[in-house]
């Protein structure tokens, strides 16, 4: 027997707001029953498990310690404008000049999450 991952669950402060920004990162739906107010809200991911927004409390006060990783359709240098438009901030700069590396951003409540390398830069980059 085994275990079935259902969804990747992110502690925050406006379950909704958070989703919202989230659904507009992956391109991807809220749930339709999601509303503003809510205490719990869901992206619907294509593929794989849900994101799940819980509201809580307390805020964050320390480095994740399980992030998501967004591998772009564009460059990565492209995924990186767009975010940051959306409110995200740049938290740490990994980009090496080969094209290698990532950019750790945080989402409007200070979640870290990184932008890697897109499928164009590694065809850039690929000997």
């Amino acid at each position: 027997m085994v275990s079935v991952l259902q969804n990747v669950a992110i502690d925050c402060a406006d379950a909704y707001k958070l989703a919202r920004f989230w659904s507009e990162v992956t391109g991807r739906p809220l749930h339709p029953e999601d509303r503003p107010g809510d205490h719990e809200t869901q992206v619907m991911l294509k593929d794989g498990p849900l994101l799940h927004f819980n509201q809580v409390p307390e805020t964050k006060t320390i480095k994740n310690r399980i992030h998501l990783c967004l591998r772009p359709e564009t460059s990565r240098e492209e995924e990186v404008e767009r975010l940051l438009g959306l409110g995200a901030t740049l938290v740490a700069d990994r980009r090496c000049p080969d094209g290698s590396g990532w950019a750790v951003l945080a989402d409007p409540e200070g979640n870290e999450f990184c932008v890697l390398s897109g499928d164009s830069d590694r065809a850039a980059t690929s000997p």
